[in-house]
């Protein structure tokens, strides 16, 4: 009713880098992310998006969080080193407000403290297939679209599709996955 969806209406949903901080069955009984997905998949959306960080640090004990923490966010600050430059503003904004925090908390913080909990894509793609959707084929021409933006940048990006998802990656590391659902 908040939502005062009309007959007809056409609804799409978009999770950006956010389900992960939701916390789920490893920090809850009440297991908030997969009581969501519940709840969005009753709204009957024309179009779920889901975009997430491809890393598994969300029920990993500490070494194998800390070894993945390490191999994620040394290819995020590599893509970085190719896009922007060490001394702009806007990349030290994003390296202490966004990827410092984010490192602190994954490797420093444990139980309900902890709110970045990043899973890999199969976990994401088992929640929703359990909460009732089916992945829906994402287009060609946007994926064709993308690459050419990302090789503009450095032919060290890549976008590969498989799973019916799109992995964006550095050199041989997968960083973001997006995935859309029905």
């Amino acid at each position: 009713d908040m939502l005062d969806i009309r007959a007809g209406e056409a609804l799409a949903v978009n999770f950006p880098l956010q389900l992960h901080h939701m916390p789920d069955e490893s920090v809850t009984t009440s297991n908030h992310r997969d009581r969501l997905l519940r709840m969005v998949k009753g709204l009957a959306p024309n179009v779920v998006t889901l975009v997430e960080q491809e890393a598994n640090t969300n029920t990993a004990p500490f070494f194998p969080r800390f070894m993945e923490t390490l191999s994620y966010y040394t290819a995020m600050f590599e893509s970085l080193d190719v896009t922007l430059p060490r001394d702009s503003k806007e990349r030290v904004s994003v390296e202490q407000h966004c990827l410092a925090r984010d490192i602190v908390n994954v490797i420093a913080c444990e139980g309900a403290e902890r709110v970045e909990r990043h899973e890999l894509f199969g976990k994401w793609r088992s929640r929703l297939t359990m909460a009732g959707f089916k992945s829906y084929p994402l287009s060609a021409h946007v994926n064709s679209t993308i690459k050419v933006v990302l090789n503009s940048y450095n032919q060290n990006y890549r976008l590969v599709e498989k799973d019916e998802a799109l992995y964006l990656g550095w050199l041989d590391r997968d960083l973001i996955v997006a995935s859309a659902w029905k």
